[in-house]
């Protein structure tokens, strides 16, 4: 079997295992990455070191041990129950919380934002005796859609970073026009009219006794540490080769020798294991897969399609993507359909004589935002469903659907919209 065929084939052979088993993708993506290294399909030089983007996973690994440590810290809580504390109303209290949500997952992962901003919501519930459901959901999708706009808030925004060579300040304003950051603040303006509307039936007055403190301010500074880092590697590292990943590794590794020598919340071996690995290899297996599939030229053919139901048209195109993205991240995961769409969209865009910018955006808004259709569309809304079944509070696709759809319509429509007005050409 040649590779031009066997590379498609250990790809979608992959996809469909991602979809039937999603807690086996690690091993499903790194064994089918190993296959064509097996066959001779591409050498292990190419897998390792010219397909995998290490600065982006290290960016990725780096940031999962500062987020972990800051979660740890409390800081964010003791920030949720103040911000719902100045609020007079129920419903006031939850849109600060969701609000705050979005905040967190900026700079943290989204599961970490739900686990640690659940409890709040949970609280506010009991002493109300109102059900959690509702918030709860709207907390899981508050965080999906805050994480697609910086560099380190998702996944997704950090494998587009890596394609493009985007720095962090470039998510804000991307050669001379407004970025992602801002679609995806408009997008959330949109959103949270939708969020206040459903929790429209909770008018009651709310009173909020902080119970949380803070346990320690050093990983609050090696956030912003972080932050700040990131802002400035542009300037030494332009292609987004080595130094995003490189800094944000020693951060990480500075966090752990303080959680060892200073903090002692716990064993920092135990910390490391818990860590998020499954992505981390799944993120290496498919980079291989993505990158030998996009040199079989299959990639190539898919663009060509695409361009061709367009009928030339750029908006048709810009549309199709769009809707594309978003149908399927509804259902699985957003992470190799994105790494396998991004060539595909960039080569459409070329062909077409569009922006990339104007196709790329369109695909991630879609990929992430997506997401927040279903409850199986991101791991953050898996959680907070399990979160309220442990509660007593099962919610079924159909309820979970009633706050999805629209929540991810008002965000996809408003930030679809910013990016063609800024865009198009």
């Amino acid at each position: 079997m040649t590779s031009s065929v066997l590379i498609p084939l250990s790809f979608a052979a992959a996809y469909a295992l991602f979809v039937v088993f999603p807690r086996r993708r690690s091993a499903a993506a790194c064994a089918a990455a190993a296959l064509l290294v097996a066959v001779g399909a591409l050498s292990w030089r190419e897998a390792v070191l010219d397909h995998v983007q290490w600065n982006v996973i290290g960016l990725f690994f780096g940031t999962l041990v500062l987020a972990e440590l800051f979660m740890m810290s409390r800081m964010p809580a003791v920030i949720a129950e103040r911000i719902a504390d100045r609020t007079r109303t129920v419903r006031g209290a939850m849109l600060a919380i969701c609000l705050l949500s979005g905040l967190i997952s900026i700079f943290v992962e989204n599961v970490a934002v739900v686990l640690l901003v659940a409890p709040v919501a949970f609280s506010l519930a009991e002493r109300l005796r109102i059900s959690p459901a509702r918030i709860i959901i709207l907390i899981a999708v508050s965080s999906n859609l805050q994480g697609t706009a910086t560099l380190i808030g998702d996944p997704p925004s950090m494998i587009l970073a890596g394609y493009l060579k985007m720095s962090f300040n470039d998510f804000f304003v991307y050669h001379g026009r407004p970025g992602i950051f801002f679609a995806v603040q408009i997008g959330a303006a949109a959103a949270l009219a939708v969020t206040a509307w459903l929790l429209r039936g909770h008018r009651e007055q709310a009173r909020w006794i902080p119970v949380e403190t803070v346990r320690a301010w050093t990983p609050t500074v090696l956030m912003l540490a972080l932050v700040l880092g990131l802002a400035s590697t542009s300037t030494f590292d332009p292609d987004f080769r080595w130094l995003a990943g490189t800094m944000t590794l020693a951060l990480a590794c500075a966090g752990l020798i303080w959680y060892r020598m200073s903090a002692r919340w716990g064993s920092a071996r135990e910390l490391i294991r818990t860590l998020d690995w499954d992505t981390t290899f799944f993120l290496i297996g498919v980079f291989v897969l993505v990158g030998a599939l996009s040199e079989s030229g299959w990639l190539d053919r898919l663009a060509a399609l695409v361009a061709a139901w367009s009928a030339g048209s750029l908006l048709r195109a810009f549309l199709l993507l769009l809707a594309v993205a978003v149908l399927v991240s509804g259902f699985v995961d957003n992470v190799p359909f994105l790494l396998a769409m991004i060539p595909v969209a960039q080569k459409a865009a070329d062909q077409l004589g569009a922006p990339v910018p104007l196709f790329l955006f369109a695909l991630l808004i879609g990929s992430c935002l997506g997401g927040n259709l279903t409850p199986i569309g991101a791991s953050a809304n898996i959680v907070a469903v399990g979160l309220l079944r442990k509660k007593g509070y099962p919610v079924s696709f159909g309820q979970f659907l009633l706050v999805g759809v629209p929540f991810t319509a008002a965000a996809v429509v408003a930030a679809a919209a910013f990016v063609w007005a800024i865009w198009a050409p």
